[in-house]
């Protein structure tokens, strides 16, 4: 970390990272944005840096998710520049979506079950009204008149 003499650190950030994250940096020892033209590091999520012109100045990248496939490693490692990811970054939000979809398919599985080719299980459980507690419309009584 820069002292209070030396300039800020700055950070350019290409995609949209969590403000959350973003205020660890303290203001005093480091300039975040996206406009900074000779940044000391950089932080992406999903933005391509391989056509992207790397400025010199840069001394780290570090990726806001899991792999390094839209950064450029070869040339940066040629250039002693680190790479550093941060998998297992979203793993809560994975976990909880994971959970959801689980939930959402076992919701009513027991009467679709019911209705399965093969199934032995009585259908009645089904909510609704029944054919016989519906009042026949004019198309279906017309049919029903018209083979009686």
């Amino acid at each position: 970390m820069p002292s209070a003499a030396s300039r800020p650190f700055a950070v350019l950030v290409l995609n949209q990272i969590s403000r959350c994250g973003l205020d660890r940096l303290p203001a005093a020892d480091f300039r975040v944005g996206k406009d900074i033209a000779q940044p000391d590091a950089i932080l992406v999520r999903s933005a391509d840096l391989h056509a992207m012109d790397i400025p010199p100045s840069v001394q780290a990248i570090g990726r806001c998710g899991a792999g390094t496939n839209n950064i450029p490693v070869p040339a940066m490692s040629a250039r002693g520049v680190p790479v550093f990811n941060a998998p297992g970054g979203n793993a809560n939000a994975v976990k909880e979506l994971v959970i959801a979809g689980m939930l959402m398919a076992a919701r009513n599985r027991r009467r679709r079950s019911a209705s399965s080719p093969g199934s032995t299980r009585p259908t009645r459980n089904w909510s609704g009204r029944s054919k016989k507690a519906r009042s026949p419309s004019p198309a279906s009584s017309s049919r029903a008149r018209r083979w009686a």
